[in-house]
């Protein structure tokens, strides 16, 4: 009895093991794609910004050079 007792304890405590192993990988895989999910948005922002930031520099500097008298390279003097 007490065998039968140990072989179904040492069946029940393998299958809880493989089952809470393939759970841990289940969350770790989850985890993975949710931390890439986040690089990808995080990079797509900051080339987002970096752009808005290269055109709004870009429009300032053609309102710099509309503004001024020297705009064909010709010299007032």
């Amino acid at each position: 009895m007490k065998k039968v007792f140990v072989a179904i304890a040492l069946i029940g405590f393998t299958f809880s093991t493989i089952s809470c192993r393939e759970t841990t990988e289940d969350k770790m895989e989850n985890a993975a794609e949710a931390a890439g999910n986040d690089m990808e948005n995080a990079a797509e922002r900051t080339g987002d910004a970096i752009e808005n930031t290269a055109e709004a520099a870009g429009n300032e500097m053609e309102e710099e050079i509309e503004g001024t008298d020297d705009y064909n390279g010709d010299d007032d003097n």
